[in-house]
């Protein structure tokens, strides 16, 4: 099952069959993670402060209206590869607030609190604010969610897909394309579906588990790992696998020993292109369990069930359903009866 995409020409032909939607009325009010938010007119110019607002607003075919984008942890998805090359790249990683407001966008368009938010190290709500400029966060990082606790946030509620189509609604109707927002939406929810009953039909044996590795801020200490109730934890539940790590933290670090104790059936790494840290490279991921003498002794280790997904496609962002895809196709490769 290869991981499909949508298009702007399959987004247009879906849209069509769709019923008709209201142009958005503006001033346009919306609760954005706890804030009160009023975009007062349609933006014609937007800042993406995260891969996953950038790629939505991409696949709402509202390329031209992205004036910068940073913080990457891959590749741009294929079909949109052409619009990307021609957007401005602030910052590989965190822009500065100075260059943000350099493009004088109409929006800034949030992935993760951490970056604009009540500690945001690139800028608060409240300083874009003061210059006239409204934020939006993806929803998907603050519904259910603490961002108060841990590095990267503690879940108060397990994520579901639901936040995703939430944010790509919201910024439809922001830039008064509810129509493909729609059509976005409905062909998500059909590929999700299609991906859980592929899953369901292996009839994985009881007790079947999971472990997924983001990175390591060094090869030989602790990894960062997927805890309860993030993107995850809600496609190794959706496919019938069991989390082997018990946290709500969204990341927490988890040592090798309590991991190889569990001795998960699968073992998930990410692929990704930031080289922040030397585990970032899947290659060194792979070399470490195979060397180390506590993480080869795993039987996922030995008998090579390992799966790699796309990093971006482990934090909340419309990749999740090309990552539900791979790991269900995965899962059916690995003859787990």
């Amino acid at each position: 099952m290869a991981p499909k995409s949508l298009t702007a020409a399959s987004l247009a032909a879906l849209s069509m069959g769709l019923p008709a939607y209201a142009d958005t009325t503006y001033p346009l009010t919306l609760q954005n993670c706890g804030v009160e938010t009023v975009i007062e007119a349609e933006p014609q110019g937007t800042v993406a402060v995260g891969q996953a607002a950038t790629e939505i607003l991409y696949a709402l075919g509202l390329g031209d209206r992205v004036l910068g984008t940073s913080v990457w942890f891959t590749d741009v998805l294929p079909e949109f590869a052409e619009v990307n090359a021609s957007v401005v790249r602030l910052a590989d990683n965190d822009p500065s607030f100075e260059s943000v407001v350099a493009t004088r966008p109409d929006l800034v368009s949030v992935q993760y609190e951490w970056h604009v938010g009540p500690q945001g190290i690139v800028a608060t709500r409240e300083q874009f604010g003061d210059l006239g400029i409204p934020v939006y966060t993806l929803p998907a990082d603050c519904v259910g969610k603490d961002n108060s606790v841990g590095v990267d946030g503690t879940r108060l509620e397990h994520f579901s897909m639901e936040s995703i189509y939430q944010g790509i609604s919201e910024l439809s109707q922001i830039f008064n394309v509810a129509d493909r927002g729609a059509a976005l939406v409905g062909d998500l929810r059909s590929r999700e579906a299609a991906a859980i009953e592929t899953a369901a039909a292996l009839d994985l044996p009881d007790g079947a588990s999971a472990v997924f590795w983001f990175s390591s801020a060094e090869m030989d200490i602790d990894p960062y790992v997927a805890g309860q109730g993030g993107a995850p934890a809600y496609m190794m539940n959706a496919l019938g696998l069991e989390n082997v790590v018990d946290s709500n933290e969204e990341w927490p670090t988890v040592s090798w020993e309590s991991i190889a104790r569990a001795n998960p059936t699968v073992i998930v790494l990410a692929r990704m292109e930031r080289r922040r840290f030397l585990a970032d490279d899947v290659a060194q991921k792979l070399e470490f369990l195979r060397t180390d003498p506590v993480a080869s002794q795993m039987d996922a280790v030995r008998e090579g069930r390992i799966v790699i997904l796309d990093a971006h496609g482990m934090d909340p962002s419309i990749r999740n359903i090309a990552s539900l895809e791979v790991l269900a196709e995965a899962l059916a490769g690995f003859s787990l009866e």
